[in-house]
């Protein structure tokens, strides 16, 4: 028996007024570049991934003990789709906005930035025409 259909992926949508705060919290430096990812926002450094919002919410990339930490002050693993963790990431509690948690970030950045470059894919070469 072959598993049941499964619909396109629902990703929610953030707002304008989420990527504007979000581009205002995201530490402003020359390493750090911001780039929609998957209709979301994210911020990266070296190439890798730090932080992003997903729908309105702030996803932060940091070590194991941290985010147990986060999730005793009320924060969650990130799953992008249900049941399916993104190993590394939290989802920061409350609403970031009001109150942006300006410590975490930066500690986000400062742990990826220990991570290898990520170098840029090649594109694929189009394929000739015979």
């Amino acid at each position: 028996m072959s598993p049941a259909p499964r619909g396109p992926m629902k990703m929610p949508k953030p707002s304008e007024d989420a990527k504007a705060a979000f581009a205002r919290v995201v530490p402003d430096e020359p390493a750090v570049t911001l780039r929609p990812m998957f209709g979301q926002m994210s911020a990266f450094v070296n190439g890798n991934m730090f932080c992003g919002i997903y729908g309105e919410e702030l996803v932060l990339r940091l070590p194991p003990a941290e985010i147990e930490a986060v999730k005793k002050q009320g924060g969650r693993d990130f799953e992008p789709v249900a049941g399916h963790k993104m190993g590394g990431y939290v989802v920061v509690p409350g609403n970031w906005r009001v109150k942006a948690p300006v410590a975490l970030i930066k500690r986000a950045l400062e742990v990826t930035r220990t991570m290898p470059a990520k170098v840029a894919k090649k594109k694929a070469a189009a394929a000739r025409k015979g």
